[in-house]
This record gives C-alpha cells, structure tokens and sequence, in this order.
C-alpha cells in the first residue's frame, strides 16, 4: 500500500467519524420545510443566513482562528476556572409562596422567575457540560446544586439561541413533562421538535413581534448582536433578546449580546425597565462584536432605561481567557462610575423583584 493511498484512507476515516458524531441527537437540526420557507422571508435572513443588524466580524483585531484556537488552549489563566468550590443557597422552588415575585439565579445565563403568578425560565442547562464533548467545557464546582427536577410547572421556557451554554439538550428533555409553552426564536423549534416537543407548545418568533400570552403579560422579541449554530454551520437560527411585560413588572431578557446601537433602540421603545439581565463574561478583545466587554454591559444598561442591572454569562463555564470572577469585578467598578444600581446574588439565592437588594460580595474569598 503506497503513501498517498494511506493518506487518503486516514482522511477518509477522519471525516466518516465526524460525520458519525454530528449525527448525534444532541446537535439537533437545521429547519426545513415549512419553517424554512418562513425563515426564508424574515428581514433579517439574507444569503441563506440571519444577519446582525450592523456588519459583526467574528474574529477581530487582526487576529485569525488559528490565533484565537492557540490562545484558548494554550494562553488561558490559571486563574480560568475556581480552585475552590463555589458557594450556593437552595431555594425550595416548589413551594414559594404564589404571590412572591422572585427570581433565582443558577450560574452562567440559566435563572428561573415566578413573576405575578406565573413561572418562567430561561436557558437552562444543569447537565454540567456546554459542550457536546462534556470534558471539555464543564461546570464549576458546586455550581450545579439545582436538578431538574427541583422545578415546578414552568408556564413558558425562554430559549434565547441554540449554543450549547444555553440549549441543552439533556436538560430541556428532563423538563419536557414540567414545561408548558416555549418562546424562542426562528429557527430553534426546529430542534425542539426533532427532540419530540409538541410543535403546538413552540412559539417561534423573529425579531420585532409581540406575544400576547393574556390578563397583563405581554412578551416583544427584540435583537441582539451574537450568532447561532451547534455544528459547523452557523446562524440557521435567530438569536434573541426579549422584553417581558407583567402586570407589576418590565424585564429586560438580554441573552448574549455585542454592544451596538439596538440597546438604545429597545430602551427607548420600551424602557424604562425594572430589570435588565444582561451576559458580562465570555469576553475577550479577539471577539469583541459577539461578547460585550464589563464596562460596555454598564452602558447597555444606561441604554435601556434599567432601575438594575443582574450581571450574568458567568460563574459556570470557562469560555473564555479571563479570570473566573473578572468580568463581575469590572462590572461593579464601571457601575459604581456610573451610578447604577447592581443585584450579584450567589447561586440559588433568592432576588426579592419588588425590592432587589445589592449582594455581599460572596466571590470574594474563592480561590
């Protein structure tokens, strides 16, 4: 057997195994079929992608992937990921009392809310990976002390985009039974379905379109700056922010997002906000159009219109070259700048949304 014959086989039995392995379940599906002729039609899908609304490299600073890989795996801090367990509380979410209005934070972009008697929760992941191969992306220590089944009925699942930190598929199997409508964006359902949810549960929306979910809650779908895909290939899906309107209270959903002009946009067409949850962490100059640098969630904030800020994105997963607790540090430096009021609860604790108190500084001892 000569040497370019067996060049040939190794390669072709490298692409016949990573074909195998996106074959997977967990990798969901891209649309198609009626849902693909609706994305086909959107405003926001040109060149058989969604588009962000102002041109968003993915790679900057000159820098290439190449750069990038090598800096991920071979330049990241020792200080990436906790040494030390994190500290949590556990809130008994079956049995809060039904007029409380509370959300309860879970590490990374995961939180759940009971707001006017009504529950909602957003991206959750507790299978303690984001990452189809788990070793690679795994959850801090004691940051996954919520199960699935520690939740009651969920009235409406919010899922912002498809990447592995915010859809997984482990998790949104083992709440299937709790959950009774998903809000999500153009494009997910797709996976949704193909995982055996009731197409008639999935409500699937693009940017700039309203929800009426009825007596005083209204949802808006609105945009941000990001990109979407759990394969190779990319933005088959939209991603989304979202503003939820309750008889008592406007929150701001914020999903992941790089700084641009659609901020100001969504403040003043729905500010001002008593709440905007906005991702600080996962940042990093070679990226800094998908990702938001601390300083510039802040400003996001200021451009919403917000009474407070929670700062999440981070506390769970190292996805990024910076410091575990870095982007929390930076966010309350500029906060404090700028006169804006912050909410930092640990894992679990219970955020009162009538009163949200700033929280002790609980990261501050970890190593």
């Amino acid at each position: 057997m000569n040497f370019l014959l067996i060049i040939f086989l190794v390669i072709l039995a490298v692409i016949i195994v990573v074909y195998v392995f996106l074959q997977q379940p967990n990798f969901g599906k891209r649309p198609a079929g009626e849902r693909l002729e609706k994305i086909k039609n959107s405003p926001n899908y040109k060149n058989g992608v969604f588009q962000n609304l102002n041109d968003t490299p993915a790679i900057t600073d000159g820098a290439n992937y190449f750069t990038v890989i090598k800096k991920f795996f071979f330049g990241k801090s020792n200080r990436s990921k906790p040494a030390t367990a994190l500290p949590s509380q556990k809130t008994n979410l079956l049995n809060l009392p039904p007029d409380e209005n509370v959300l309860v934070w879970f590490g990374h972009s995961s939180y759940f809310m009971q707001v006017d008697g009504k529950t909602f929760l957003v991206d959750p992941v507790f299978s303690g990976s984001a990452s189809p191969l788990r070793f690679t992306t795994t959850s801090f220590k004691r940051s996954d002390v919520y199960t699935t089944d520690d939740f009651p009925v969920i009235d409406y699942l919010f899922i912002t985009h498809d990447h592995w930190d915010h859809l997984d598929y482990e998790t949104v199997l083992k709440l299937k039974p709790n959950i009774k409508k998903i809000i999500t964006g153009l494009g997910t359902g797709e996976h949704l379905e193909y995982w055996g949810f009731d197409k008639n549960i999935i409500i699937e929306k693009d940017w700039n379109e309203t929800i009426l979910l009825g007596n005083g809650f209204t949802v808006n779908t609105t945009s941000a700056r990001h990109f979407s895909g759990r394969g190779i290939k990319r933005n088959s899906a939209i991603w989304m922010s979202f503003v939820l309107t309750t008889p008592t209270q406007k929150i701001f959903i914020g999903g992941d997002s790089g700084c641009d002009t659609h901020f100001k946009i969504i403040g003043d067409m729905f500010g001002p906000f008593d709440l905007a949850i906005l991702e600080c962490g996962q940042y990093n100059r070679y990226w800094k159009y998908i990702h938001m640098m601390p300083e510039e969630v802040v400003q996001a904030g200021i451009d919403l219109k917000t009474s407070t800020l929670l700062p999440v994105h981070w506390a769970k997963f190292s996805l990024s070259l910076h410091a575990w607790d870095e982007p929390v540090i930076r966010v309350i430096a500029e906060a404090t700048k700028k006169n804006m009021a912050i909410i930092t609860p640990m894992i679990g604790e219970t955020v009162h949304l009538q009163s949200p108190a700033t929280s002790t500084k609980w990261w501050k001892n970890i190593d």
